[in-house]
Formats: structure tokens, sequence, C-alpha cells
């Protein structure tokens, strides 16, 4: 139970860390305008992940079904069914920004 805990509270942290890492990249790469409105940053960075989610999960959709693989339908982590597929997806899209973070870091 204390692991499930532990797991739980480290998946909340990358979660918060991606979306914050999404939030600073979008900052480093745009120039604030005052006179134009735009949606707040939290709210872009939450698109931006679901957008890269989406599209990470389409290609692998693809190369699984390019490849002819098996795969199984579901998988159960933690009495929760999950789509193999998508779990990747999600993972690899918090993944991204942070290593993008680390790479903007190592270059400076």
């Amino acid at each position: 139970m204390f692991f499930k805990l532990i797991l739980l509270l480290v998946i909340i942290g990358l979660i918060v860390w991606a979306i914050k890492s999404r939030i600073d990249i979008r900052r480093k790469r745009i120039t604030e305008n005052v006179e134009t409105a735009e949606a707040s940053p939290m709210s872009v960075a939450i698109a931006e992940l679901v957008a890269i989610a989406g599209g990470i999960y389409i290609s692998l959709v693809l190369i699984v079904s390019f490849l002819k693989m098996q795969i199984p339908e579901r998988v159960y982590w933690f009495n929760v069914s999950l789509d193999p597929l998508a779990m990747i997806a999600v993972i690899a899209a918090l993944l991204q920004p942070i290593i993008i973070l680390f790479y903007y870091r190592i270059k400076k």
C-alpha cells in the first residue's frame, strides 16, 4: 500500500513537472506582447500536452498496425484497465518537455 502511494505521488509530481516545463519552454520561445490577449500558460501547456500525446498515440497505432505486432488490448495497473499504447503515449508526452528543458540547460 505504501509503495502504491509513493508511486502515485511520483506520477503526480511528473505531471506537474511536465506542465511547468512546458510553461517555461513556451515563455522562452515567445516574446510577450501585452496588447494581445491569449490563453493562460497553464491551459496552453495542458492543450499542448494532450495534443502531443495524441500525435504519439496515432504514430504508435500506425507502427503497431504496419508491423502487425501483437500487443495486449488492455493492461491492468493498480486495478485500473489501460490501453498500453495510450499509456506509452502519455508517458512519452510527459517526459518530452523535461528532456527538452534538460537540453536547454546543458546547452547553456
